[in-house]
């Protein structure tokens, strides 16, 4: 018998071994093999997909429960009791990545802390016009500009009602829940944006968070200051107290980098007078530090990762001693070596 042509002998070894690549990357992705995340598959699919792709098809992904194994388990030493929880770690995943509570279920299997949603606005809206998200890779950072884009407190409210019995039995495991609030871009009265959140979403989250500090909405910056922060807060303070639950969520106030002396010292004062529970700390930045490399460093947006580190400690690190202690929830992009410092300090 003649031996195949040599095209058929090409596309059966192209089989065989595309075959065995994809076999065996199938392996280390459910292994969740850091090296072949860091060095091989993130690369590759950062070059074939833009960002915002990216990131809508890691949500999809992980509300389909495709996901790496996470086989390690938490030592008892890591866990954290703050806002009248359990925390399994104190590593948690900050809201702007699952914005509209679709893959709570997936992410609380990566080994995460808490999983906080969000922002999330009172009525639809589809946020800043595309492109809105931009990778510095040289930076190790990425600017976005996404503009609240939210399905709306009806449809995450749903979404997450359907799951309340599993996010109960999660909150019992140490991985509370956490919602951030933001605020309609059109809306005339903001106060009664973040009162509807804390009435609509306050009964499904173990705490809330207030967002008055994305660069992306405009004039949203300027509840950071003294007396409209305090007037938005009492409101929101009221009504979390009249909510009819079981145990009322814990609120939180999340914040800019990009703050004066005077502006830190006056939110500190307000959440003191007021009870607040906490702080988180900090939103994405404005600044663009000279550093910065990467050809799209100056597109308008918040920048976020490796450059905003150092900002954020100091901010965490100066309203911690404003408040005399309270309750301040670190805001950072860490890498492996800063995730491991950051929980042993």
């Amino acid at each position: 018998m003649a031996p195949p042509p040599l095209r058929q002998r090409l596309r059966e070894a192209v089989a065989v071994l595309g075959g065995g690549g994809l076999l065996c990357a199938s392996y280390l992705v459910a292994a969740g093999e850091e090296r072949f995340y860091a060095e091989r598959l993130m690369p590759a699919l950062q070059r074939l997909l833009g960002p915002e792709t990216a990131h809508m098809l890691a949500i999809r992904l992980l509300s389909l429960g495709v996901l790496p194994r996470v086989a390690q388990r938490d030592s008892a030493m890591l866990e954290v009791r703050v806002l009248g929880r359990r925390f399994r770690n104190p590593v948690g995943l900050a809201a702007g990545f699952d914005k509209h509570g679709e893959a709570v279920d997936g992410l609380s299997k990566l080994g995460f802390g808490f999983v906080e949603v969000g922002s999330v606005t009172p009525q639809p809206q589809e946020g800043n016009p595309k492109p809105r998200v931009f990778r510095l890779p040289e930076d190790q950072a990425v600017i976005n500009r996404y503009g609240f884009n939210s399905h709306g407190h009806a449809a995450v409210e749903r979404r997450l009602r359907a799951r309340q019995e599993a996010q109960r039995r999660l909150t019992e495991a140490g991985m509370p829940l956490g919602i951030n609030l933001g605020k309609n871009k059109g809306s005339a009265d903001a106060a009664a944006d973040y009162v509807d959140g804390v009435r609509t979403l306050g009964p499904l989250a173990d705490y809330l968070v207030v967002n008055v500090s994305s660069p992306n909405t405009p004039g949203l910056r300027e509840l950071q200051g003294k007396a409209e922060l305090h007037c938005l807060l009492a409101k929101v303070l009221e009504e979390r107290d009249a909510l009819r639950c079981e145990r009322k969520p814990a609120v939180l106030v999340k914040i800019a980098p990009d703050l004066t002396a005077q502006d830190k010292q006056d939110i500190a004062s307000v959440v003191t007078e007021l009870g607040v529970d906490g702080l988180v700390v900090t939103n994405t930045t404005t600044r663009r530090p000279g550093s910065l490399r990467g050809a799209l460093r100056a597109e308008p947006g918040g920048l976020s990762g490796r450059p905003l580190r150092a900002l954020s400690t100091q901010t965490v690190s100066e309203m911690y001693a404003l408040t005399q202690g309270n309750a301040v929830l670190p805001c950072q992009a860490l890498h492996p070596p800063q995730a491991r410092r950051s929980i042993r300090l």
